[in-house]
């Protein structure tokens, strides 16, 4: 089988898993992540697991999951055969899932993890959580080997979950919709508008991306959708709105790329 062959037989899989279907059961269970979150993030992993294998296999591999929150992905990535770390800036989250052997506690924008040591850098719905995206994505570069694969996704601020528990009122302005939000609920939200929810958009992530020489773009595609309309990401303006949710999918090229960390250090 020629390489052309494999690359064929790579897409038609990836769209054999991105069906309609797929997407109906995954909004259902978007609709009770704060009832029922172990039905939510528990489909999300599986999930998951299954789309990163359409790109690379995972058995015997290192991945590093960078904001890894209560140990979901840790169960799925590890009975998909991989060696899974870890890291979140709270690992209690991990204990309380009863998953806290191999994580660690650390920043994603100043990685504890030495230059190309994991073969997959994984990171579900953190980004839009992190002051300086651009950072984080440096570092997940630095900790990758070359020919490893990076796997990114986020959900845009323009998105209708942009919000996140605020939405949609964030369209009328983050700090408007957290003020509501207060008094609507008697508390503040959780994910507070420049502190710890920032409005990323797809358009910067594929600019910082396209001008890496580090990496390769080898898909980008709304994560959640199904596999025809992914077109909606070649869209400026319309994707960040209409993709809702941003998956980036690189591979890492050529030797070891110093990150703004190490040349500070």
């Amino acid at each position: 089988m020629t390489a052309a062959q494999d690359v064929r037989g790579d897409r038609a899989a990836r769209r054999r898993f991105a069906t309609l279907n797929r997407s109906v059961a995954l909004f259902r269970a978007f609709l009770v992540e704060q009832t029922d979150p172990d039905r939510f993030y528990g489909l999300l992993a599986a999930d998951s697991v299954r789309q990163i294998s359409g790109y690379t296999p995972l058995a015997g591999r290192t991945v590093l999951d960078v904001g890894g929150g209560p140990g979901y992905f840790a169960a799925a990535f590890r009975e998909a055969g991989a060696a899974y770390v870890g890291l979140d800036p709270d690992v209690g989250d991990f204990a309380q899932a009863g998953a806290s052997a191999g994580m660690l506690r650390g920043s994603g924008t100043a990685l504890p993890v030495r230059s190309g040591a994991v073969d997959v850098a994984f990171s579900s719905n953190v980004l839009e959580h992190v002051a300086e995206p651009a950072r984080m994505l440096d570092e997940m570069v630095r900790v990758t080997r070359p020919a490893g694969t990076l796997f990114i996704s986020f959900t845009p601020w323009l998105s209708p979950w942009g919000g996140h528990e605020t939405a949609p009122w964030h369209y009328l302005g983050g700090k408007r919709a957290a003020r509501r939000y207060e008094r609507r609920n008697g508390r503040p939200p959780k994910n507070r508008y420049r502190e710890t929810l920032f409005p990323t958009s797809i358009s910067a992530t594929l600019r910082w991306a396209r001008s890496n020489p580090a990496v390769e773009v080898v898909d980008a595609l709304p994560r959640y959708h199904p596999w025809w309309a992914r077109w909606i990401i070649r869209v400026p303006g319309a994707r960040e709105i209409a993709a809702w949710n941003f998956l980036l999918v690189l591979r890492r090229t050529g030797p070891h790329q110093h990150s703004a960390v190490e040349k500070q250090s």
